[in-house]
């Protein structure tokens, strides 16, 4: 019999949670071929068979917290699939007869051979999976009601007894909870309502939030930005440049220009603490925040300023598709310098952005609404208007650097063509 584990996955991973399992007990399978789906706290993993042979058990079920090295399967590499074509013919009648007085024989071998807990479970006939189970969740075998015909227990049947125990204890507690409705963390509700365990991923996500909260001294500073040449920019251009180069013309190639371009003058904003040091990146790798289904995802474009309009758009386009479809690897999310979130594509006005730790700076976008603004002449216009926020570390940026990278961001969106001159 061969064991399973739980394999490395990065430096930083050292436990999951099983989201799927690929395959069922008594399944063949080939080395390589992937048995369950591993939820971590950046991506979902492949965990694959290192031997061939039968699935005889699944150590731990769907959704049970696993670390590395921890047994999840065993494989027999000698066993034959259940169902198989090969299957021997059902003996008859007259050789079960004979056979019977065998299988006794044999049956109270096992039952002797089996360890002897305080003579409780002397007499009950039950699989060794079905035993360790029932150690496991503390339960007597002589309480098993056995669904196999001959009587023996198996691991679904310890399953189930222990299942009814919690429902039933469940039924006591919420019997008992009416009765006194006193204040508790774990409240249950007189209406209807629907308990949903939190995914690792969305687990991960709360922590570094409170994290960052807990840990850096945050502020969260704005400005707001004419967005007409930007818009004037992109309509002029955007049939040429999807034509040439196979993406579409969006705001965030400007607004990751814009904030390149700002880093550059407000070094302190793209660095890190560490301990009692300042780490001043001399690089300009940006997340840009993509929202999934199972929560938000940080993603990074390398070098950003390095990389033309196209450049951008196309790596944008390609790690939110990658991260929509759970295809993005740890090398994707990993050694950001600064963050990107725009909440105006779901319609925010404004926000405070959390940042990204350990990362001391984070640019929020807004939708563009149409404001009425006083011009230089005193006249008013109608322009696009759109609310930008940075919210950063206080410990290491000041409040002034702050400020004028805002308005440095603001100069550059509002007047677009040097950003194309210079990137």
């Amino acid at each position: 019999m061969k064991e399973i584990k739980v394999p490395e996955l990065a430096e930083s991973i050292t436990e999951g949670t099983i989201a799927e399992w690929l395959v069922n007990e008594g399944d063949s399978v080939e080395k390589g071929d992937p048995i369950c789906e591993l939820e971590t706290d950046k991506v979902n993993v492949e965990v694959n068979a290192d031997y061939a042979g039968i699935v005889a058990e699944l150590v731990r079920v769907t959704g049970d917290d696993v670390e590395v090295g921890e047994v999840i399967a065993k494989i027999d590499e000698n066993g034959e699939a259940s169902g198989s074509k090969n299957e021997a013919p059902a003996p008859k009648e007259e050789e079960k007869k004979e056979e019977a007085p065998e299988s006794a024989a044999k049956q109270e071998k096992v039952e002797e051979s089996e360890p002897k807990t305080a003579g409780k479970d002397q007499k009950v006939v039950a699989s060794p999976a079905a035993r360790k189970r029932a150690r496991e969740l503390g339960i007597d075998l002589k309480q098993v009601v056995p669904s196999d015909p001959l009587g023996r227990i198996r691991p679904e049947d310890v399953e189930n007894l222990s299942k009814a125990a919690k429902a039933e204890k469940k039924d006591s507690k919420a019997e008992t909870n009416s009765k006194s409705k006193g204040s508790s963390n774990s409240q249950e509700f007189d209406k209807p309502v629907e308990r949903e365990k939190m995914t690792r991923r969305r687990q991960t996500i709360a922590n570094r939030l409170v994290e960052a909260q807990h840990t850096a001294a945050m502020l969260t500073t704005f400005n707001e930005v004419d967005m007409t040449a930007v818009m004037k920019l992109r309509s002029e251009r955007k049939e040429k440049f999807a034509d040439k180069h196979g993406v579409k013309l969006g705001f965030m190639s400007f607004f990751t220009k814009a904030v390149v371009g700002a880093l550059k003058e407000f070094p302190y904003i793209n660095a890190e603490v560490q301990e009692n040091e300042i780490i001043l990146k001399k690089y300009y790798d940006i997340g840009i925040a993509v929202s999934t289904d199972d929560g938000l995802v940080v993603p990074v474009v390398r070098d950003a300023d390095r990389l033309d309009f196209a450049g951008i758009e196309s790596e944008i386009t390609r790690l939110g598709t990658k991260a929509r479809n759970k295809e993005l690897q740890l090398a994707d999310l990993q050694g950001g310098s600064f963050t990107i979130t725009n909440g105006g594509i779901f319609g925010s006005l404004l926000s405070t952005p959390i940042i990204n730790t350990p990362q001391v700076g984070i640019l929020g976008m807004h939708t563009i609404q149409k404001r009425p603004i006083v011009m230089p002449d005193d006249s008013i216009e109608v322009r696009p208007m759109m609310y930008i926020a940075l919210s950063y570390d206080h410990r290491i940026v000041d409040g002034k650097d702050a400020v004028q990278f805002l308005v440095r961001i603001k100069q550059l969106l509002e007047d677009p063509y040097d950003l194309l001159l210079e990137g």
